[in-house]
């Protein structure tokens, strides 16, 4: 495996830059200088919300690209842009269904904020981890100005067990995606984090082959299917590790650092 090649190195967030306490490493941000010093970019690319995965990297977010929102927001050179969003009739059809979907948490993530119609203390400290900037309404298709990028639903179990199945009338005009243990997403039809990622690689100049990638979710396996250089986390859900071509430690290992030090020697 050649790495030298590399010029842009894109990292989910959660289960993979993240380490279990829901942080970035220092070590991560030493090694983000050298990829610097060597012109090679990077991108965080996560179903979080846009502000949140800035509040993990304050410290570097004018120096890289961001894909929130699996794909709905990206920012480049500074300026972030909403690349799909829902309309205010396909969040009263989806949120009208998930309603009847039994112990599931609905949010609405709009570019401004994220929207959650309970009060459930336990939820909200979940949600709290994964959204820096959230209101709480009394009917969620009751708001109307913000750009909404997708719905985002919870189950404290499995959402791939307890949501995904009940979604079949949806899947056909929305993108549908277990993107983690808890949550699953809906967004426009053509948002993921692969659409965001190849706008991201256009924009550079960058092709596939110069392209180093990590995931753990479901919501990866398109934008790894852009990376000849595609890892998955030891923590991976199987899907992922079937797409993915290699395979490194996991988030608690800190399995991306521990490639980006051979991409970092490598060159």
């Amino acid at each position: 495996m050649d790495l030298s090649r590399v010029k842009l190195v894109v990292s989910d967030m959660d289960g993979t830059l993240l380490n279990e306490k829901n942080e970035v490493s220092t070590r991560f941000f030493e090694q983000f200088k050298e990829l610097q010093k060597r012109n090679i970019h990077f991108a965080a690319a996560s179903g979080r919300q846009y502000q949140s995965i800035l509040s993990k990297l304050d410290c570097i977010k004018n120096d890289i690209s961001i894909i929130g929102e699996n794909g709905g927001i990206m920012q480049y050179q500074n300026q972030t842009k909403v690349l799909l969003q829902l309309t205010n009739e396909d969040v009263v059809k989806c949120v009208e269904l998930l309603r009847t979907v039994r112990d599931s948490y609905i949010v609405l993530c709009g570019r401004k904020a994220a929207y959650v119609e309970t009060n459930n203390s336990k939820f909200i400290e979940h949600l709290s981890n994964y959204y820096s900037v959230y209101e709480i309404v009394d009917d969620l298709t009751d708001v109307l100005e913000d750009e909404f990028l997708k719905i985002a639903v919870y189950h404290f179990d499995s959402s791939e067990d307890f949501i995904y199945p009940s979604l079949d009338s949806l899947k056909r005009d929305y993108q549908v995606i277990v993107s983690g243990q808890n949550w699953l997403d809906i967004s426009h039809i053509d948002a993921n984090k692969a659409y965001a990622l190849k706008i991201l690689q256009d924009n550079l100049g960058v092709s596939e082959k110069e392209t180093l990638a990590f995931g753990d979710y479901n919501n990866d396996l398109q934008m790894l299917k852009l990376a000849e250089y595609s890892f998955a986390m030891a923590n991976a859900h199987p899907n992922v590790k079937s797409v993915a071509r290699y395979e490194t430690m996991s988030n608690s290992e800190e399995g991306v650092e521990f490639i980006i030090d051979k991409l970092l020697n490598s060159i």
